[in-house]
């Protein structure tokens, strides 16, 4: 059936409605959802955010660390000074002693009896002595007169002095006597620690062979016996030599840290108290020492230890986040935010580690921001950025870019070789 032309302009005119209105319909819910605009391009996304650290040269120390043995401060052996059967035990194992304090009772009654007849024996001569001496003052005035012969007077003189000579022995004797009864009661020589009784009761022990008893140490304070490559000592003096180092301590000992084997740091620092004038011609090291205060006793004689030394300290360093460097066989590099805040890509050079921080020696000058987290937003390479502060996670507090370059502690932690080598390169920043 064929429709008149008016009815097909008509359906003509209501089709082209309809389009119109599915068409504006669109482009009204397109306007709404942020779909294109009037002129056709996508909008414009905001630079993404990413954190900077604007880096300043600093005083940074160079820390070297070094195994090291625990020594005791004073060490005292007891032993026996003289012969006898141990009768007790007069202490706690474990405990702490004072000097004079009696630790073991060895049977007093053989050196009781010495000193008995020593003094019997001085009693004897002292008679003696009162006898001779009464005989010689008798002589003198009728030897004077020649009422005697002079041999007479002579020989009661000799008897005198005799009688003299076995007072001063018997009283010698008698003093002998007294020591082997007091060393029968062994006392602390020093206070301190006592360890484990040797010897118990029962036991019979020799003055000759010194049988040792039980050992005091005092524990209060420690020597840490630690060595270093003689190299790296070289090194050292030789970069100072230069000035590119300058010596930790303005003339006061170094400080040190001791590091036990669960990795937690002593909370108090000990102090460095020489370093050997010979070098070990077995492993060429050179020996230092360290006195460490040890009132909660967490250190031992024997114990192995791990020392933190600064002994030299690079000027004028800059430190940087190790997770803001990219590091390739082609070298070091990091993300630098320009004035237009624009990245650009830098070669630095580092030296050695500082804890969660890199030593940059050359690439850097002070004040530039270097891009340290927001890598993973930045998805067109070279595009703009909003740098803003960054600060370590666990201690983000205001302060802006200058404090947070200054939260780095300065102290390098390093291995012995490598305290040498940042050394070497010091003359670099």
């Amino acid at each position: 059936m064929r429709l008149p032309s008016s009815a097909v302009g008509h359906r003509l005119a209501i089709e082209h409605a309809v389009l119109l209105g599915a068409a504006l319909l669109l482009a009204a819910c397109g306007a709404k959802d942020g779909a294109p605009a009037a002129g056709g391009g996508p909008p414009a996304m905001p630079p993404p955010q990413v954190g900077v650290i604007t880096v300043q040269p600093q005083s940074v120390a160079l820390r070297t660390e070094l195994p090291g043995r625990v020594e005791a401060l004073r060490v005292a052996q007891v032993r026996a000074r003289v012969n006898g059967v141990v009768l007790k035990r007069l202490f706690t194992e474990g405990s702490d002693v004072k000097a004079g304090q009696p630790l073991f009772q060895i049977d007093p009654a053989p050196y009781q009896a010495a000193l008995d007849a020593a003094q019997a024996t001085l009693a004897k001569a002292q008679a003696n002595r009162a006898m001779a001496t009464e005989l010689a003052t008798r002589y003198k005035p009728l030897a004077e007169a020649k009422a005697i012969s002079a041999q007479d007077y002579t020989s009661a003189e000799a008897q005198r002095m005799q009688a003299e000579a076995d007072v001063a022995a018997g009283q010698a004797a008698v003093q002998t006597a007294k020591l082997n009864l007091a060393y029968a009661h062994v006392t602390a020589p020093i206070s301190g620690r006592i360890g484990r009784a040797t010897v118990t009761e029962g036991a019979l022990v020799s003055a000759a062979e010194a049988t040792l008893l039980a050992t005091i140490q005092q524990i209060g304070a420690v020597y840490v016996n630690f060595t270093q490559p003689n190299i790296e000592v070289l090194r050292l003096r030789r970069a100072m030599a230069a000035k590119q180092l300058r010596k930790v301590g303005n003339g006061m000992a170094a400080e040190v840290r001791i590091v036990l084997d669960d990795g937690s740091q002593l909370p108090r620092p000990g102090k460095l108290l020489f370093s050997d004038l010979s070098v070990d011609p077995s492993s060429g090291q050179v020996t230092l020492r360290a006195e460490v205060p040890n009132a909660d006793g967490l250190l031992l004689p024997g114990q192995y230890v791990r020392v933190r030394l600064a002994q030299a300290e690079l000027p004028a360093a800059m430190l940087l986040p190790q997770q803001a460097v990219t590091r390739s066989n082609q070298g070091d590099t990091v993300l630098v935010v320009g004035a237009d805040n624009k990245p650009q890509p830098r070669k630095i050079q580092l030296g050695e580690s500082q804890d969660t921080d890199w030593i940059v020696l050359a690439g850097l000058q002070p004040g530039e921001r270097v891009i340290v987290e927001g890598f993973q937003k930045m998805m067109v390479p070279g595009a703009p950025v909003n740098p803003v502060p960054w600060s370590p996670r666990g201690n983000a507090a205001p302060g802006g870019a200058a404090a947070a370059s200054g939260a780095a502690s300065g102290a390098v932690t390093t291995t012995a070789p490598a305290a040498a080598s940042a050394a070497g390169n010091g003359s670099k920043l």
